[in-house]
């Protein structure tokens, strides 16, 4: 498959831009998505950050009504035009190209977000999620994902200099879940196995069956 091709090659050149090893399987596409509910007569806004070739868009697309939007925000261009050929065509689809910080975000009832936060440091987490949670209307949700065991092998082979801001960085995304995760789930189908967090500003909305 040629996104396929393309994500490993890119996965290659820019590890650390990309940080999943493989497109996001089915299952954890739709744990991902889960928060996608369609509400008919109703418009939704919905974003997602870090599409990539568009493993989980396709869900979330997939789950649109016809009044509803979906704004992508990815940094690597070539995945941003692959995500143009297979989806421009769509009026209700946005795309953003460049990083989610120098964008001007509007106001979402469900962001989904692909991010490699294990490789960021403090000060861009906290950036980052001080952004996308601040953009989710009232009972809205933000949901991302994190391998499991990603970060302890990514203290393993970070070297010393490195290391202190990888922990930080950890740090800082533990409190935000601390602070903010209703729900978590294990998806164990996909590969490399994950957690998916789903988070609220406030409160938790209703959770779906």
């Amino acid at each position: 498959m040629p996104e396929v091709t393309l994500f490993l090659r890119e996965y290659a050149r820019t590890r650390r831009e990309v940080g999943a090893i493989a497109p996001s399987g089915s299952r954890l596409g739709r744990a991902l998505t889960r928060y996608v509910i369609p509400s008919p007569g109703s418009a939704r806004a919905v974003l997602e950050v870090g599409p990539g070739t568009g493993a989980v868009t396709r869900h979330i697309a997939g789950s649109l009504g016809r009044l509803d939007t979906l704004d992508l925000v990815e940094a690597n261009p070539r995945f941003v035009d692959l995500l143009h050929g297979a989806y421009g065509s769509d009026p209700r689809l946005q795309f953003r190209t460049g990083l989610v910080q120098e964008h001007d975000l509007g106001t979402y009832d469900t962001i989904v977000c692909g991010l490699p936060f294990a490789n960021f440091d403090a000060p861009t987490t906290a950036d980052i999620f001080d952004r996308l949670l601040g953009a989710l209307k009232p009972g809205g949700t933000l949901s991302f994902f994190g391998y499991v065991g990603g970060a302890r092998m990514r203290r393993t082979f970070t070297g010393r200099a490195a290391r202190e801001h990888v922990l930080d960085g950890q740090n800082t995304l533990r409190r935000i879940l601390d602070r903010h995760t209703f729900r978590t789930e294990l998806v164990l189908g996909n590969l490399p196995p994950a957690r998916v967090h789903h988070l609220a500003p406030v409160s938790a909305p209703v959770h779906p069956a």
